[in-house]
């Protein structure tokens, strides 16, 4: 009986090492399914968008279609909004969020990053008619946000300290920008790039930037406790900084380069 049951032991053990030893990790689902899901906001130009045909473009889009074509992979878009972007790993709905995704010590808790492939700098902007140079100007306006993005954390931490100012939150940076386009909203704190696409939606309403909030690194972000699948990002994410195809891709879209020290990069 002794040995009967050690040998069930001994079995019972190899049967749960050799099961742990031929998990498959995400990156290993993602390469047998040859497909892989990607969560990006397809209403925030020009990082993601729809054009005429209904087709996604941007800078997001095209970053995440180089990736998938490297790959050998297939993409399925996973539609998001930025408060859903997290939510949306920690679902398993997506695999990655490529979307305007700023590195914070916040989300960092909850999700992985790799390293950074664009970088974002975080505004408030205003109409180009308005004398606004600094946040003391700010005192008694009302800035629209976007819900859940880094923005409305700052403004939310400033107001708190005594920032003088009212926020307006909405669910997407799409009914914050139209917000803005149709005159409900003057100042607006999102990236230098949206604040762009105002005018262009509105000339009569141009917006430009007026305050500096920070400038964020932006990186794809990975459900927690994938190594492989990160450690595999990362080093395209490496070759094409050091190739210049994500500057090339950057500088279409918001007509600047990459910050020096990511071109610089290798």
């Amino acid at each position: 009986m002794l040995k009967h049951s050690v040998l069930a032991a001994a079995l019972a053990a190899a049967c749960l090492l050799g099961g742990t030893a031929v998990r498959a990790d995400q990156l290993d689902d993602i390469m047998a399914a040859k497909k892989i899901r990607i969560s990006t906001d397809l209403a925030i130009p020009p990082s993601g968008m729809m054009d005429g045909s209904m087709k996604p473009v941007g800078s997001d889009v095209e970053t995440a279609e180089l990736l998938a074509k490297d790959l050998g992979l297939e993409i399925e878009w996973v539609q998001t909004t930025g408060a859903t972007r997290i939510p949306n790993l920690q679902t398993n709905k997506a695999d990655i969020v490529i979307s305007t995704l700023s590195v914070t010590p916040e989300r960092a808790k909850v999700v992985d990053f790799t390293a950074p492939y664009a970088a974002l700098q975080s505004v408030v902007g205003g109409l180009k008619t308005l004398d606004v140079k600094n946040w003391d100007d700010l005192k008694g306006k009302t800035i629209a946000v976007s819900r859940g993005t880094t923005q409305d954390t700052a403004l939310t931490n400033r107001a708190k300290d005594g920032g003088g100012f009212n926020v307006a939150r909405y669910d997407d940076d799409a009914t914050m920008v139209t917000a803005a386009v149709t005159g409900q909203a003057d100042f607006v704190a999102t990236s230098a790039t949206i604040v762009n696409q105002v005018g262009v939606k509105n000339p009569a309403r141009a917006f430009e930037p007026k305050v500096l909030i920070t400038t964020f690194d932006l990186a794809m972000g990975v459900k927690k406790g994938e190594p492989r699948l990160v450690a595999k990002l990362n080093e395209w994410i490496a070759e094409n900084i050091k190739n210049g195809k994500l500057n090339a891709i950057y500088k279409k879209y918001h007509g600047t380069d990459l910050p020096e020290n990511m071109r610089g990069a290798s």
